[in-house]
């Protein structure tokens, strides 16, 4: 039997140029999605779009009269008493102190709590030893344990960067030790049929599968340093972000209470931004779900 020829076969086996043949879907046409306007503006400037449209509804509800400008005072307002602050050269310094506080307490909590976290995950005798302490500091709010640090520390700068280094090393320690943990067995087991040393397990295996967790302490980390220096600074202090609250507060300074909440707002997005870029760099070999295009 002669085999058919190419104008003997039935039409929808045939497809037309650059197209599927008929009956069929052709799945990459349009596989490519089409980039609108807003897809072009860089990520860095999309990311900000939210603050921005908060700044503006709040200058939008004072213009129209719908916050009271005596309690809630409006931008220009603010940003005028921050001028006179920045000329007077007090905002630098108050800034310049509680950043001070906490930098050292953040990078001594960094240490502390990731080694912890190495010793308690890598080995069976770390975790008996350390691990249930740990859990307790967690459930125990580090601000509780404030009139403690003073009664035994003073009213000096030890308290303060104390309570920064515990909110810290305990939200460093939780992720890192669980990032160890979770690290998948299977890739142990190939690395040691490879005859690495413990060493190299431990830095090229277990480290990097336990750096997003880390990563994600430290998210956590700063978050709860910027929290635990309003509580700090109320201790005996003449510098820093909360003792200048607490001044506006008592003397119903309005706009620096606003100005206050609004640096903390600024410290929140550059320490967002900060562990973003560690993400980047850090976690390159991780190809993750980044969301579709809109």
């Amino acid at each position: 039997m002669a085999a058919p020829t190419l104008e003997s076969r039935p039409a929808a086996a045939t497809a037309p140029a650059g197209g599927a043949p008929d009956g069929l879907v052709d799945v990459t046409a349009g596989g490519r999605p089409r980039r609108g306007p807003w897809s072009r503006v860089p990520r860095r400037v999309r990311r900000l779009t939210g603050p921005v449209v908060l700044l503006l509804a709040w200058a939008v509800a004072s213009e129209l009269g719908l916050l009271n400008r005596d309690l809630f005072p409006p931008p220009l307002a603010v940003a005028a008493r921050t001028w006179e602050l920045v000329a007077s050269g007090e905002l630098q310094t108050h800034v310049g102190a509680s950043l001070a506080r906490v930098v050292v307490g953040t990078v001594i909590g960094v240490l502390v709590g990731g080694a912890l976290a190495v010793v308690a995950g890598l080995t069976r005798t770390g975790e008996d030893l350390l691990d249930s302490t740990m859990q307790i500091l967690k459930a125990v709010p580090n601000f509780a344990l404030l009139p403690l640090l003073i009664i035994w520390m003073g009213i000096g700068e030890e308290p303060k960067i104390v309570l920064i280094v515990l909110g810290v090393g305990i939200a460093i320690y939780i992720n890192t030790y669980g990032g160890i943990r979770n690290v998948d067995a299977q890739l142990v087991e190939v690395a040691q049929t490879l005859d690495v040393s413990r060493w190299q397990l431990v830095t090229q295996v277990v480290l990097p599968g336990a750096a997003p967790g880390f990563l994600v302490g430290l998210r956590l980390g700063l978050s709860s340093a910027w929290l635990s220096l309003i509580f700090a600074e109320t201790i005996n202090t003449t510098q820093g972000i909360g003792y200048l609250m607490s001044r506006a507060q008592t003397m119903l300074q309005f706009d620096v209470s606003v100005l206050i909440i609004l640096i903390y707002a600024v410290a929140g997005l550059l320490s967002y931004a900060l562990v973003r870029h560690l993400e980047h760099r850090l976690l390159a070999w991780r190809a993750g779900f980044t969301g579709v295009a809109a």
